[in-house]
């Protein structure tokens, strides 16, 4: 069920649904959406009833009941576009509909109780928010929720297409589960957070359907812009009827109602929908799910990303990347004490020990008889581990613990042992003690591992003029180094929620657009605040409501997607409306020379195509004017491919390909619908 799989435009699940939802959208209560589109379906509605009026009437009957039925072709193919690019999304929701299944839940009867799992089956339909229901190995998620207790391994492949099972547990920042998701290992405690029918996979299908996208400011704007230039070519085209009268020009008011609808910017008007929900759909297919299209064309002018960084810049686990042994002991009799000492440590550092003793020095792990060995467990009081083990006392854990366990301070430690620690602590690790009895054996570096590509990828970010803050709660120091392993430009150490939310507000009122990544629920403010919020899918769930964008990879650095995809709408609408007005005023000064060659044989010299008639240059303008739309579907919804270059430069290539673009294509193929009309004899 992943949303990632590709679905092709011309496949027939697409096509098809796609013919039938664009005869809906005719509505004419669906086009009002749309001035310059609802301005044609009038004008075909016109021309239409024209064209009754002109039956029994021969050639002019042929002539109107021809130009009524292009006229309505361009409105069915602009309401296509925008219905193809529905199909996608539409066909991804019901890919995610085929994987829900009828859930039962393991209501607990008495959730407060914690070692008591009495529980009740019922339909997951039943739950109510804060029920609290246990969700064993193979179970399948009921509902969205928080985890209370236990830890287990989950399958979140069903939302995320990554095969690769998470960890979720109780407190932290990845206690949000979501429903539908399976547990694979362990147990969970989960309190519910949503009602039925309102669960992340519930929402994300209404997303994905389109079904509460709403213009952005962008669109408002072009809108706006495309309604002005449609009354501007209405003046045109009723100055045109007062000099023709004038002239003695014979133009008829079908001739008048396509030479409107030829000279309005229909081409942008008919693809305006389907560029940005294209554009969703790609976010989609990068398993990120916006929650508006403002903040996707946000995204497209992002100045500053705000990153938090357990979770979101590193994994969020302490994990051992070195062993330093202090003199006189060797590094893989360290390796094999810590090994020892780890054994029974079932937490994230403990396994990661494990994990670095096996792969750097080559150690299996010890087969444990039990005969007299004693495991020593960690507690908060003692702040130390370990084994007892064939005579052997290994101990491992806080520096000032393991030395007041071997009868030794700071001062007495040693200058090597006092080196590493500090070497460890000033680059940002945690220092672990490891002792043997009386005997200390050296010191294991644990770190929060920054997670692998990511510098390069803030790189590719500041290639894009975008700016990287990570923001974090450790001290300075910590902060700093990690902050350099990284790549980002700078840091916010020791920062409150608070205090991210003043950073976002003071830099958005200098002008600054803001995207902020975060996973917990202390990033929530910010998230909120933020133009652009990214919540990460193994975050929780406040984070994920806070956003305006969720991750489901849960990548930090899926930035560099998102806004290269929010450049990439506002480049597409940039190019096609720049193609589309230069399009309509090539074909004012194609046409109208026509029109007027009867009457003004002076004209002939602009009438540069040849065309063979006012009657057939009309008719062929109509016929260019619906064809190029369905020939530029495809370049909307697929978008302008997006290039790091200046404003300046970007708008010179606008401005040549799409500006010239525009302007010679109807030239070129008007003239030859005009060839394809007189050869047929269709007038």
């Amino acid at each position: 069920m992943s949303t990632q799989a590709k679905i092709s435009i011309l496949s027939p699940a697409i096509l098809l649904p796609a013919l039938r939802d664009a005869v809906l959208k005719l509505d004419p209560r669906q086009l009002i959406r749309n001035p310059v589109i609802f301005v044609t379906e009038v004008v075909a509605l016109l021309v239409t009833v024209l064209f009754v009026q002109d039956l029994g009437g021969g050639l002019d009957a042929a002539f109107s009941g021809q130009i009524a039925l292009w006229l309505w072709f361009t409105v069915l193919f602009a309401t296509f576009a925008e219905a193809v690019a529905e199909g996608r999304g539409k066909a991804q929701a019901e890919s995610l509909k085929r994987g829900k299944s009828d859930l039962v839940a393991k209501k607990l009867l008495f959730p407060d109780q914690k070692d008591n799992r009495a529980c009740e089956v019922i339909p997951a339909t039943s739950l109510k928010i804060d029920d609290v229901v246990l969700v064993e190995v193979n179970d399948l998620m009921p509902g969205d929720g928080e985890v209370v207790e236990g830890v287990a391994s989950v399958n979140e492949s069903a939302i995320t297409g990554e095969s690769a099972p998470v960890i979720r547990e109780a407190g932290g920042d990845r206690s949000a589960v979501t429903g539908g998701t399976q547990v694979i290992s362990d147990w969970l405690k989960v309190r519910i957070t949503t009602k039925p029918g309102e669960t992340f996979v519930d929402r994300m299908i209404a997303l994905i359907e389109g079904a509460k996208r709403q213009k952005t400011p962008n669109e408002i704007a072009l809108s706006i812009l495309l309604s002005g230039l449609t009354l501007v070519f209405l003046v045109a085209v009723v100055t045109l009827y007062g000099l023709a009268a004038y002239s003695g020009t014979d133009l008829s008011a079908v001739v008048l109602a396509a030479l409107l609808v030829t000279l309005i910017p229909t081409t942008i008007g008919g693809l305006l929908s389907a560029i940005g929900i294209a554009g969703m759909d790609r976010l989609i297919r990068f398993n990120v799910i916006a929650t508006s299209g403002r903040a996707v064309e946000a995204a497209g002018d992002v100045d500053t990303l705000l990153l938090d960084k357990t979770g979101t810049i590193t994994f969020g686990n302490r994990m051992a990347s070195e062993f330093l042994p202090v003199a006189g002991v060797n590094e893989k009799d360290l390796a094999e004490a810590v090994l020892f000492a780890s054994l029974a440590d079932e937490t994230a550092e403990g396994r990661s020990i494990v994990a670095l003793a096996k792969s750097d020095f080559g150690l299996v792990e010890p087969i444990i008889l039990d005969n007299g060995t004693t495991f020593i467990p960690f507690s908060a009081q003692t702040r130390i581990s370990g084994i007892d083990v064939e005579g052997r006392r290994i101990r491992k854990g806080a520096v000032d613990a393991v030395l007041k366990f071997v009868g030794l301070d700071k001062s007495t430690a040693g200058a090597e042992f006092n080196k590493a620690v500090d070497s460890i602590a000033r680059s940002g690790g945690t220092p672990l003690a490891v002792a043997e009895a009386d005997r200390l054996l050296g010191v294991v570096h644990l770190k929060d591992v920054v997670k692998p590509g990511i510098k390069e990828r803030f790189a590719a970010l500041r290639a894009m003029g975008i700016r990287t803050v990570m923001v974090t709660g450790d001290n300075p120091v910590t902060a700093a180094a990690i902050a350099s392993e990284a790549g980002v430009d700078d840091f916010l150490a020791e920062a409150t929620p608070e205090q991210k939310l003043e950073y976002i507000r003071k830099e958005q009122v200098g002008g600054r657009l803001i995207a902020m990544c975060g996973d917990g629920t202390n990033d929530a403010p910010a998230l909120a605040q933020a133009d652009v919020g990214v919540a990460m899918q193994s975050g929780t769930q406040a984070a994920r409501e806070a956003g305006n964008m969720v991750d489901l990879d849960s990548s930090p650095t899926k930035l560099i997607e998102i806004v290269e995809i929010g450049k990439q709408i506002l480049m597409t609408r940039g190019a096609l409306t720049t193609f589309s007005i230069a399009n309509d005023v090539a074909k004012y000064f194609a046409i109208i020379p026509a029109l007027f060659l009867v009457t003004y044989p002076e004209l002939g010299a602009l009438n540069i195509m040849g065309l063979t008639s006012p009657q057939t240059a009309i008719l062929s303008a109509v016929i260019f004017n619906a064809l190029i739309i369905v020939a530029l579907i495809p370049l909307a919804l697929r978008g302008v491919k997006y290039r790091p270059v200046g404003a300046a430069a970007l708008l010179s290539r606008n401005l040549l390909i799409y500006g010239l673009g525009g302007l010679i294509a109807p030239f070129i193929g008007i003239k030859l619908v005009d060839m394809a009309v007189t050869a047929l004899g269709i007038i």
